[in-house]
C-alpha cells in the first residue's frame, strides 16, 4: 500500500525485520519526539524493545483490532503510522496515530501517510470513521489532519499523558461517506 506515487512516500505493514531500523530511528529522534509522546523507558530505544513492540502490534493486527504500519520515503524508514482501537459492530471505527522523523518533517510525508492509511481504512478495512487527536499546541499535526479532510470535533481536557504530564487534546474525525 502506498500514497500518491509522486511523493516517494510508501506506507506498508510493519514487519519483524523493522525492529532494528526502528530502534535506530527512535534513538536518533529521541529529543525531537519527546514533547509529543508518552514518557519512554530506556528499553523502548533498543532493538529488543522495538522487537517487543513489533511483536505485540502484529499480534493485535492478526486479531483485527490494529493496523500497524511504517512510513518509508524512497525506501528509507522515516516513521510509523497505525490505526489503533479498531472496533466493529455499530461503530466501525479506528483511531489513527503517527510520527515522522525530524528529517522528514515539513515535506508532506505525514500528510501522504495519513492519506494512504485513510484510503486503506475506508476501502480494505471498510471503516465508517477514523478518529485522531493532537496536543493543542501541535499545529503541524492539526494541519496534516485538516489537509486529509478531518474535522475538528472537540477538545478533551487532560486527555493524554505526554512527556510525563496530562495534556489537553484536540479531537478530530473523518467519516467515510461511501461506507457500505
Amino acid at each position: 500500500m502506498s500514497s500518491p506515487e509522486d511523493t516517494g512516500v510508501v506506507v506498508r505493514i510493519l514487519r519483524e525485520e523493522d525492529a532494528a531500523p526502528l530502534a535506530r530511528l527512535v534513538r536518533a529522534n529521541r529529543e525531537f519526539l519527546k514533547p509529543w509522546e508518552p514518557a519512554r523507558e530506556e528499553e523502548y530505544f533498543t532493538v529488543e524493545g522495538q522487537r517487543r513492540i513489533v511483536d505485540d502490534a502484529l499480534l493485535l493486527y492478526t486479531g483485527g483490532i490494529h493496523l500497524p504500519c511504517v512510513i518509508l520515503v524512497d525506501g528509507e524508514l522515516v516513521g510509523r503510522i497505525n490505526v489503533n482501537n479498531i472496533v466493529r459492530g455499530a461503530l466501525h471505527s479506528g483511531d489513527v496515530g503517527y510520527w515522522v522523523a525530524e528529517s522528514a518533517g515539513g515535506k508532506g510525508v505525514a500528510t501522504s501517510a495519513v492519506e494512504a492509511v485513510q484510503r486503506l481504512s475506508f476501502t480494505a478495512l471498510n471503516l465508517h470513521r477514523l478518529g485522531a487527536n493532537t496536543l493543542v499546541h501541535n499545529l503541524r499535526s492539526q494541519r496534516v489532519l485538516e489537509k486529509n479532510g478531518f474535522d475538528r470535533i472537540g477538545l478533551a481536557p487532560k486527555y493524554l499523558q505526554i512527556d510525563g504530564e496530562w495534556q489537553d487534546a484536540v479531537l478530530y474525525q473523518v467519516v467515510n461517506e461511501a461506507w457500505r
